[in-house]
């Protein structure tokens, strides 16, 4: 899959990064991530993943914009309130990279289509406020062996950690037992966004080869103090989702 002129010129400054070269721009290209859920995570996150050129991202989300997802929904205009967000997310990704494909998917994932939504994607952002779905897509993505890049926020803080099946612990290992979910989570939105520019670091490393991700690492972002502190975090053998299958690779 070559590049074209315009191509080359626009993703200039990220091809000559050490180690990422034509071959990582090819393989940016080529791949498939979706952004599951377009709040202060996902918008930020998509936007992000399509300025750095990676070929076909598909946005999901069910809602529709209220005027207090804009202190950190960064997509959306005073003009989109009302309309749904996957479709306003991908106007704007199209305006800013016509190189990239974008599908919009007006949906929640459950159980039941998780596959349709998911199929064989390369990578999956968490941009996810709610427990319930995470898990699921983490079981199916471990099912799939997927990679799945986690981040949570709340206030000034936040955590981000990447899913690698057989190579690290699922989100089930990490938290064994189902947070409480939060009807209003607190959110400056210079927290999700920082924690949305650290996912999509992540994905570019997976697919591109570069560095070193967070599997096995759980990372903590306070920024009320402006401290960073990684955790190391183990597989759990017993993991109903992950155990059998790594204890098999």
């Amino acid at each position: 899959m070559g590049l074209s002129e315009s191509e080359m010129e626009r993703y200039n400054r990220q091809i000559i990064i050490p180690g990422w070269g034509l071959e990582g721009q090819k393989k940016l290209k080529a791949s498939k991530v979706i952004v599951a859920g377009l709040g202060g995570l996902g918008c930020p996150a998509s936007l992000y993943l399509v300025a750095a050129g990676v070929g076909r991202v598909i946005v999901v989300d069910k809602g529709r914009y209220e005027l207090s997802n804009l202190n950190r929904q960064i997509l959306c205009w005073k003009s989109d309130l009302g309309r749904f967000k996957a479709e306003v997310v991908k106007e704007k990704l199209e305006a800013l990279n016509p190189h990239v494909t974008v599908e919009a998917k007006v949906a929640e994932i459950t159980r039941n289509n998780v596959s349709d939504i998911i199929g064989d994607a390369d990578v999956v952002i968490d941009g996810m406020d709610n427990w319930k779905t995470r898990f699921i897509i983490n079981d199916y993505c471990v099912v799939r062996e997927i990679p799945f890049i986690h981040a949570g926020v709340s206030a000034l803080s936040g955590q981000i950690t990447t899913i690698i099946p057989k190579k690290g612990p699922c989100l089930r290992c990490i938290f064994p037992r189902v947070p409480c979910e939060t009807e209003r989570v607190p959110i400056l939105g210079a927290t999700s966004s920082l924690l949305a520019a650290l996912q999509v670091m992540e994905a570019i490393k997976l697919i591109t080869g570069l560095g070193k991700p967070l599997v096995g690492k759980l990372l903590f972002i306070n920024g009320e103090d402006m401290t960073f502190e990684t955790l190391k975090i183990e597989r759990d053998s017993n993991c109903p989702i992950c155990g059998n299958r790594c204890n098999e690779a």
